[in-house]
């Protein structure tokens, strides 16, 4: 295993043409559209790059959005145990296979980037079987189940920490979105702070749990802004999420008052601003997630998500508490009591000690290091080192 580490401006052939398969969620379709981004800066036509994903992902939206094609492909993916569903989904999934093989038929990239999720597979498959070059992103501390099945037949998996468990893995970091970078380079705690209307004197602590949210997040910070009601040396800034947002409403409203600055939002558009803001972080722990809280380097308390597959939300929050940058919660021991108790002791420590640890694992640069490996794929010369 080594980091493939280039000092050198990426230099993109003008020919080249890239696939870049997968989404669903944000945590994979940040990635992708921050490597597509490297690759346009190092010189690549934006024309030249086509997103493969699924008509249900957030990438209907996002990718076009930021000036790309976009194919879509039908069905959803296999669920794992023996529904009458799957049979239908099995269907789907041949349908979609025949869809991308087409697709790349008729666009006939030079490489293809599969980054989880539904829409990877298909398309993955179908490189394999035309022979165009593959290489694997991987954005969590265990593989997923798409690219584990893909993994075998690419030329690199770039990955965001050592054993992830696929072949030929170069450790990149995860790509995280501009905005975020941009944090990295000037933080600007004070002006964040102003724009988002939290007092700036104050200890700030950030909760969320992405945008559907987290009820057990939720209701241990609703609880612990009660027992904090009259400190006036705190703020809690609490992205609800749009699950609990309306269900929520008479205890939220019954959290205001009191010496603690408390502000609930249903969805933060301005989170790079928020995570600029605050001292520490309550979250979950996803890939996207643990890579931009370690680029800005924001202490967390991180709770990951039990249902995560291969438990990989887990080994992603141990990256960070490894370094000393977070603690562990597991998601059954979360309640205000504990909240408290952890953030009182964080709060209670050198903070800026914290800060660096986490920036210690963080890496600005993994989309153009991502982008290298993509370029190596494509021109045939060797990827980097490799286990």
């Amino acid at each position: 295993m080594a980091d493939e580490r280039g000092t050198d401006s990426l230099a993109v052939p003008r020919s080249l043409r890239v696939v870049v398969a997968g989404g669903g969620t944000a945590g994979h379709v940040v990635p992708g559209l921050s490597i597509a981004r490297a690759l346009v800066e190092g010189g690549l036509d934006p024309a030249d790059v086509t997103f493969v994903g699924s008509r249900r992902g957030m990438e209907v939206e996002a990718v076009p959005a930021a000036g790309f094609a976009l194919e879509v492909l039908p069905g959803r993916g296999i669920e794992r145990r023996l529904t009458t569903a799957n049979i239908r989904n099995s269907l789907d999934i041949a349908r979609a296979v025949l869809m991308a093989w087409r697709i790349l038929r008729r666009r006939r990239p030079d490489v293809v980037v599969s980054l989880g999720g539904y829409a990877a597979v298909p398309a993955a498959v179908s490189a394999v079987a035309l022979r165009i070059p593959l290489v694997v992103q991987e954005q969590n501390a265990r593989a997923g189940l798409a690219n584990r099945l893909v993994g075998r037949f690419a030329r690199s998996s770039a990955v965001m920490t050592e054993g992830v468990g696929l072949p030929r893995e170069v450790v990149t970091g995860n790509p995280v979105r501009t905005e975020i970078l941009d944090r990295a380079v000037d933080r600007g705690r004070e002006r964040a702070r102003l724009e988002l209307g939290i007092p700036g004197e104050r200890r700030v602590i950030l909760a969320f749990g992405g945008s559907l949210g987290s009820r057990r997040i939720n209701r241990a910070v609703l609880d612990l802004v009660g027992r904090w009601r009259d400190r006036t040396d705190l703020a809690v800034h609490h992205v609800v999420g749009r699950r609990d947002w309306e269900s929520l409403q008479p205890e939220i409203a019954a959290a205001g008052g009191g010496g603690i600055h408390y502000r609930a939002v249903e969805y933060e558009h301005r989170m790079p601003e928020a995570l600029a803001a605050c001292d520490v972080a309550v979250c979950r722990s996803g890939g996207s997630t643990v890579a931009e809280l370690a680029v800005i380097g924001v202490p967390a308390v991180l709770v990951p998500l039990p249902i995560a597959a291969n438990d990989h939300q887990t080994h992603n929050a141990r990256t960070l508490a490894a370094v000393g940058a977070a603690i562990v919660v597991p998601d059954s021991s979360l309640d205000g009591e504990r909240l408290m108790s952890d953030l009182e002791e964080m709060l209670g420590s050198d903070l800026t000690a914290m800060e660096r640890a986490a920036r210690s694992v963080g890496r600005p640069d993994a989309a153009d290091r991502v982008a290298r490996l993509v370029v190596a794929a494509a021109v045939g010369s060797p990827a980097g080192p490799h286990r």
